[in-house]
């Protein structure tokens, strides 16, 4: 029998190479994939209807639940308190990390560098220990549980996140263009407004809305400071032991569509400055 000839080299490297070449893109597809999966199945199971309490199972097509999110008693609620939260924890999360961020980056004092040590503490300790912590010093202060703690532990949690990012923001700014606001006989309150503030922008948006993310999502220090009061996340860890209502896939489904839509717009926006 004839021996069948030989395959060039040149062809089965060919995948080989291939694969080389768009290694990153197909790692950085298969890593978006694996992100994106769990909201899938949440945005697909949002159009379920069940049979029983519990939603882990497709058993047919209904629209039933994006037509009544709120039919679940307290859903709405919870989901109204945990925003409120949330605006709040990031307006003051992100005016105090502004200051504070402005303070490390521009002026020298005592105690400089242990104050920027401390603001990273907050990140690096396991969220449990600061909950704990904060739930200890509200006990001692004899303070009622409830929506004030919830808040000001929010607003501790995120500082640190707020301070990193108005920080970075602000030490790669270029002093030389408030120099030239100055020798245009700007004052400090127009240098601040018309020059520094503009370009430290996108460091503070981007610390306020990591912080409202943090806020809105957070269980851990919730629970240890939250009381009687019952956010959405605390909420959805309670209909998990009885039963997940398909509300809480349409109310997941509804932060995925508008989180994506404030991405693409802020792409737009920027990609329309480049431009002009």
């Amino acid at each position: 029998m004839p021996a069948l000839p030989a395959r060039p080299a040149a062809l089965s490297s060919c995948p080989v190479r291939w694969l080389r070449r768009n290694f990153v893109v197909l790692a950085g597809l298969a890593t978006l994939a694996y992100l994106v999966l769990p909201n899938v199945i949440v945005t697909v199971f949002s159009f379920n209807k069940p049979n029983g309490r519990f939603n882990y199972e497709w058993q047919r097509f209904s629209t039933d639940a994006w037509t009544d999110p709120c039919g679940v008693a307290d859903l709405c609620g919870s989901l109204s308190l945990s925003l409120q939260i949330a605006v709040w924890a990031t307006v003051g999360a992100t005016v105090l990390g502004t200051a504070l961020a402005f303070a490390l980056a521009r002026y020298r004092f005592r105690a400089r560098s242990s104050v920027s040590t401390l603001i990273f503490l907050p990140m690096a300790m396991p969220e449990v220990v600061m909950a704990a912590s904060l739930a200890t010093l509200f006990l001692n202060m004899g303070v009622t549980f409830g929506f004030w703690t919830i808040l000001i532990a929010h607003i501790t949690f995120c500082l640190s996140f707020v301070v990193t990012a108005v920080k970075a923001r602000v030490m790669s700014m270029d002093p030389r263009l408030e120099q030239a606001a100055q020798d245009l006989y700007a004052t400090p309150l127009q240098t601040f407004l018309r020059v520094t503030l503009p370009i430290a922008a996108p460091g503070i948006v981007a610390g306020a809305l990591l912080s409202f993310a943090l806020s809105f999502d957070d269980f851990i220090i919730t629970n240890f400071n939250a009381g009687s009061t019952v956010t959405f996340p605390m909420f959805v860890w309670g209909s998990a032991q009885r039963g997940t209502p398909v509300q809480i896939n349409v109310i997941g489904t509804a932060m995925f569509a508008i989180a994506v839509l404030c991405v693409l717009a802020g792409q737009l926006i920027g990609g329309r400055r480049k431009r002009s």
